[in-house]
């Protein structure tokens, strides 16, 4: 059926190459041949999935494994990326990434920078809607590890803030590498040099963070929020 198909269109394509509906001038008996080819096809599948259903083995799997203390875990919990928000990388028509601006002078700024602006501007959501960080003022920090000092009003909701009134907050900022993670000890050594500074919390920003901080959400008396 095909090779009457190629014959009839004058082409040699292979069984892959054969579009999946016909052209309005196609000839009737390339047509016919077409049509014939696909109820073969779709027959022959029919028999694949029947022979599978009948001989093949079945596994059900579930997303609650059970635990078995006898075997090394080598691999941290699996984790789902997204796009980050800080950043969207231009390409021209053909999907192709452009490397140089078109614009004389025009660059990328910097990525702590652009992670800074997102944060002045989208501030930090918590698990719960109501539970939201809006910062009133985000200043550089010359720290060690924290780039960054946010300030922010406890008059909103949240679970981060004990006190009553609408008493002023300074949350340490922790830019991670763009494209590296943020381990546990980093984020314990954030955690210290922001109580030596006097904040109140510290939020880590990171393209990713290591399986060890995944439980650790406070040092002392400093809570840790993790945003990725």
């Amino acid at each position: 059926m095909r090779t009457r198909l190629n014959a009839a269109l004058g082409e040699s394509w292979e069984e892959w190459e054969i579009p999946c509906e016909t052209l309005a001038d196609w000839p009737p008996e390339a047509k016919a041949a077409h049509a014939e080819s696909w109820q073969a096809r779709i027959a022959r599948q029919k028999e694949i999935d029947g022979s599978i259903a009948a001989k093949a083995e079945f596994e059900y799997l579930y997303d609650k494994p059970y635990p078995d203390s006898s075997r090394i875990r080598v691999a941290g919990p699996f984790t789902v990326e997204s796009l980050s928000p800080h950043r969207v990388m231009p390409g021209d028509a053909d999907d192709s990434l452009i490397h140089e601006i078109a614009e004389p002078g025009a660059s990328w700024a910097d990525f702590g920078q652009m992670v800074l602006e997102n944060l002045k501007t989208a501030g930090v959501q918590q698990a719960h809607k109501e539970d939201r960080i809006t910062f009133t003022a985000l200043t550089a920090w010359p720290g060690k590890l924290i780039s960054a000092e946010g300030c922010y009003s406890d008059g909103d909701p949240s679970t981060l803030r004990q006190a009553q009134g609408s008493e002023e907050r300074r949350a340490a900022i922790l830019v991670g590498p763009e494209f590296g993670i943020v381990s546990r000890p980093d984020l314990v050594d954030a955690a210290r040099e922001a109580a030596d500074a006097g904040f109140d919390v510290v939020i880590a920003c990171a393209f990713n963070f290591d399986a060890g901080s995944a439980e650790l959400d406070r040092i002392g008396r400093i809570p840790i929020l993790r945003r990725a």
